[in-house]
């Protein structure tokens, strides 16, 4: 795992996940590696109560019952999907559900204008074609058709924004379990049509914002399940989140640096104050571009930790902080310089003079940051 740039869950976590499976005595659907209990647990974490040997890390932090309800819908006949706004962590939880159920999660369709119905249904190997023909050998499956196959997960990232043929195909796939391929002649001694095995289901992902993009028909509705991820807003829960995925990051880069718990308040109380505002705000003028999701804050404090660690003391300090915030929100210039610069000046240096601490030098940073943009 270490030559690897990021493992994906099933490889990450792969010893954890080969102990939960010798470990699982309880009822599994269709071909599942884990049972619905032990995927909850693997994605959730373990609690003393469980009365596990070891401790099972949590992996998603949000409501136990989106994780339920999704385990619950992949063990039926119908798709999953998860919406939300950006960084909320769908494609995270899509991840590690495909993980513990399939042992693969890599078997993914990313969305796009450019995504056609051959990305995921099949294509073909034109060199193979023009020597022998079209047959099964020549054909390339899709990520989903290998899937079907498998009997396991498949995944699709960013449903709307693919167009509406692509989406089309989904809706046959979904309903009927299987794909023709009309190009093999039946009879031939190649299928012509690959049926789906038990357990084989789809997790798809959209994006809230991108309503209006290409919306879902009605049809492809009915085939899926909804699962809606809200915007983590309680403070504590957003702390396990940032402070998990810094850890991740610092044994990754095996960097031995500290994060001071104030300088992680001081983070997560600005993010609190920017929604706030951006709430209130009355146009979209008036709102940072950045939808100051936990995933961007998880970006801010990243960057200070990693330009901390390259350029600075070794310690992570509220200027360079302040500077990582600036610099990672501001992607309209004027506007969003304006509005941070407002920030500074309204909360944060009122603030720094009530509080002390960490603010003064987190308002001195990111006078600078803003200076130096300007």
């Amino acid at each position: 795992m270490s030559d690897l740039l990021r493992a994906p869950a099933e490889i990450k976590y792969a010893e954890e996940l080969d102990w939960l499976e010798s470990i699982d005595d309880n009822p599994k659907p269709f071909s599942w590696r884990l049972s619905p209990k032990m995927v909850r647990l693997f994605i959730l974490g373990s609690e003393r109560a469980d009365g596990l040997d070891r401790e099972v890390s949590q992996k998603w932090f949000g409501d136990r019952s989106f994780v339920e309800r999704s385990i619950v819908t992949l063990a039926s006949d119908r798709g999953l999907l998860l919406i939300g706004d950006p960084g909320t962590g769908k494609s995270w939880l899509a991840e590690l559900l495909s993980a513990a159920i399939s042992r693969n999660s890599t078997l993914v369709v990313q969305g796009t204008a450019g995504t056609t119905e051959d990305h995921i249904k099949y294509s073909w190997n034109v060199s193979m074609v023009i020597a022998k023909g079209q047959s099964r050998e020549s054909m390339i499956p899709s990520p989903i058709m290998t899937a079907m196959e498998a009997g396991s997960i498949g995944r699709f990232e960013e449903l709307t924004r693919s167009t509406s043929d692509v989406q089309d195909a989904l809706i046959s796939i979904l309903s009927e379990k299987y794909i023709s391929v009309p190009e093999l002649e039946s009879g031939s001694g190649d299928d012509n049509i690959v049926f789906a095995k038990p357990g084989f289901s789809i997790i798809a992902t959209a994006n809230s914002r991108d309503r209006g993009v290409n919306d879902l028909s009605s049809a492809l509705k009915r085939r899926f399940n909804f699962v809606r991820i809200p915007v983590v807003t309680n403070k504590k829960s957003e702390a396990e989140i940032v402070r998990f995925r810094t850890e991740e990051l610092l044994r990754r880069h095996s960097i031995d640096l500290d994060v001071p718990p104030t300088l992680l308040d001081v983070l997560l109380q600005s993010f609190a104050d920017l929604r706030a505002s951006a709430a209130a705000a009355g146009s979209d003028d008036e709102k940072l571009e950045s939808a100051l999701s936990t995933a961007e804050q998880i970006g801010v404090l990243e960057d200070a930790v990693l330009h901390s660690n390259f350029f600075g003391e070794r310690a992570l300090t509220a200027r360079t902080l302040a500077s990582s915030l600036v610099g990672s929100l501001t992607r309209r210039e004027p506007e969003d310089l304006a509005i941070l610069n407002k920030y500074l000046h309204g909360v944060v240096e009122p603030r720094s003079k009530e509080e002390g601490g960490s603010w003064p030098e987190f308002l001195e940073g990111g006078r600078d940051a803003i200076a130096t943009l300007s």
